[in-house]
């Protein structure tokens, strides 16, 4: 008991300490399965949707069947296009994977708003200077960036506000916060939107968007 006592502590600290998501362990199928509800419908876009916001929602359902894994530990990456091993990461780095795709690269944008604006972001980590390898996979910092960059919409529990592409960011509790994108990926009996996210387990596609207290909702296409 005392062992496994110690074991969860330590992986709490980390947590807390990356500010990712929730570990929770589950099954998971072969590296070529896409984890998506067996009854799933895929939900057309508005003519007038960007090509910005086609490759958003592309780019984050393929990772379904290419993420299945979750580490939060701190990893030295390049910079710029820095990133961890594809099949593994947090729920930032679902965002940040499906940025890219649009020719947006997170990691850069928030690292050159983080130096010319380093006292509007959360100080909690207790860092003197941006740091490249971890800012951009912070939920608290893409919290803070999309909203400097005018792209936050109000919390509401009417899912009609929800659209695909919105960036949905939660508290899980504790403290703890996580951040997903709503997908055009819809339940097959009653319309809900999926979100695609990364909560322990790979990149999933799972109707959860009101699950967990929303904390921030935004919308960047």
């Amino acid at each position: 008991m005392i062992v496994n006592r110690a074991f969860f502590s330590a992986i709490f600290l980390v947590l807390i300490a990356f500010n990712g998501c929730q570990i929770r362990h589950e099954p998971r199928g072969s590296m070529n399965e896409a984890s998506l509800p067996a009854r799933s419908i895929q939900q057309p876009l508005p003519e007038n949707a960007s090509p910005q916001l086609k490759q958003l929602l592309a780019s984050a359902i393929e990772q379904t069947s290419i993420t299945t894994g979750y580490d939060p530990a701190y990893v030295s990456i390049a910079y710029p296009g820095g990133d961890v091993p594809p099949e593994t990461g947090v729920c930032s780095d679902v965002l940040v994977r499906a940025f890219r795709k649009t020719g947006i690269d997170l990691q850069k944008e928030v690292h050159e708003d983080m130096k010319v604006a380093f006292g509007e972001y959360p100080r909690k980590w207790g860092l003197a200077k941006p740091d490249t390898n971890i800012d951009h996979r912070r939920v608290l910092n893409l919290a803070t960036f999309f909203e400097r960059k005018g792209k936050a919409l109000p919390v509401t529990m009417e899912r009609k506000d929800y659209l695909p592409g919105d960036l949905v960011a939660w508290d899980l509790g504790g403290g703890i916060p996580h951040i997903g994108i709503v997908s055009s990926l819809a339940t097959e009996a009653d319309k809900h939107f999926l979100i695609i996210h990364n909560i322990g387990a790979g990149a999933r596609a799972e109707d959860v968007l009101f699950n967990w207290k929303i904390t921030g909702h935004y919308r960047y296409f």
